[in-house]
């Protein structure tokens, strides 16, 4: 039997030294339900006609279907960034610079590509600040967010 010591822990994320400027990672794809709006707009008090009112958008000539809010949709993205890429390794987000380009509706599925662009360790010894596009496509392979994340993360012990 290994000693646990020896034994790696499964599900970390990367420490700053195991990440370079323009490596590339794509999350799993992730559908966004009824549920993810109904528990979204209700927890953060978000409940805008447009997304609560399936016959809103349709009466107004914008956009048929049901909308989710834009913050639902990065916010999937980053779960599933945190879940694997920085699960443990993550410190803080410093600072994060969005665009939306299309609209996502629930039933569709989303997943995020992100490109490390900046790679930068501290002064203060094991961390650096981090700097990644990602960028949010749906089932079609259409963009419809790019962000720019900046993160501090922990380096190795």
């Amino acid at each position: 039997m290994a000693k646990e010591n020896e034994m790696q822990t499964l599900g970390l994320g990367m420490t700053w030294e195991q990440l370079q400027v323009g490596q590339l990672f794509r999350t799993l794809r992730r559908t966004v339900t009824e549920t993810d709006l109904v528990v979204f707009t209700g927890v953060t008090g978000m409940l805008e006609v447009l997304f609560t009112d399936v016959t809103f958008g349709a009466e107004k000539g914008v956009i048929e279907g049901r909308f989710v809010p834009a913050v639902l949709t990065y916010s999937l993205i980053e779960g599933m960034i945190c879940q694997t890429m920085i699960q443990g390794t993550g410190l803080a987000m410093l600072e994060l610079k969005k665009k939306v380009l299309a609209p996502v509706r629930v039933g569709d599925t989303i997943y995020g590509e992100i490109e490390v662009t900046s790679v930068k360790p501290t002064s203060r010894g094991n961390r650096a600040v981090v700097s990644s596009a990602i960028t949010v496509r749906n089932q079609r392979a259409e963009v419809v967010i790019e962000y720019e994340a900046t993160r501090m993360l922990a380096g190795q012990d």
